[in-house]
Order: C-alpha cells, then sequence, then structure tokens
C-alpha cells in the first residue's frame, strides 16, 4: 500500500509564499500521477495541480502563474509551491496518488490520499 503525508501549510498574509511538501513511502512503484487538491469549509474538493510521473503537469486556472507542481521521483515526494497567495487560496490541501496500471487492483486502491495540511491566507 501506499501512504503520503502532507506538510508545509501554516498562516500567512495575503501576497505571501508557502511550499508545501507531500512525502510518499510504502509501494511508491505503484504510484503514477500526483496531484494536490484543496477543499475550503462549506465547499467541495477540487483540484489544484497534477504532475505524471515524467512531469507533466496540470494547473487549475484560478492558480496558474501562482502555484507550481513539482516531484522528485527519487526521493518520493511531491511539492507545491505556492505565491502571491490570496484569501481565497485558504483551504485544506491533500495530496494524491493514482495507482499505476502495472499493479493489481484486487490489492492496491484506485488511489491514495493523506489527511492534508492546513493553509489559512490573512487578507
Amino acid at each position: 500500500q501506499v501512504q503520503l503525508v502532507e506538510s508545509g501549510g501554516d498562516l500567512v498574509q495575503a501576497g505571501g509564499s508557502l511550499r508545501l511538501s507531500c512525502a510518499a513511502s510504502g509501494d511508491t512503484h505503484c504510484i503514477s500521477t500526483m496531484g494536490w487538491y484543496r477543499q475550503a469549509p462549506g465547499k467541495e474538493r477540487e483540484l489544484v495541480a497534477s504532475i505524471t510521473r515524467g512531469g507533466t503537469t496540470n494547473h487549475a486556472d484560478s492558480v496558474k502563474g501562482r502555484f507550481a507542481i513539482s516531484r522528485d521521483n527519487a526521493k518520493n515526494t511531491l511539492f507545491l509551491q505556492m505565491n502571491n497567495l490570496k484569501p481565497e487560496d485558504t483551504a485544506r490541501y491533500y495530496c494524491n496518488a493514482d495507482r499505476d496500471s502495472s499493479c493489481p487492483p484486487w490489492y492496491y486502491a484506485m488511489d491514495y490520499w493523506g489527511k492534508g495540511t492546513l493553509v489559512t491566507v490573512a487578507s
């Protein structure tokens, strides 16, 4: 199985920056695409950014030009660099990892989630 642990969330002023990390452990060879999601109070969870094992990225329109997703496959770590933070970025940020197709679905989950890290942006 796969375990994901996020870190880096904090209280920051608007315009500030944070860097989130997600450390993966366990059967990391079963991880393909990874992503960051966020959920604000009273709202649905939404995709912030994703990155394939090969490094192809996708960012939500709301964060393009401000956030950048990256990963270090050798260290099994996912990152999210967040710049020019806005109050509307306040949310719990979750790390997600999709199961690689080479790993059997009868044993591994379709995807895995961390418990999240809280980002609060003060105006």
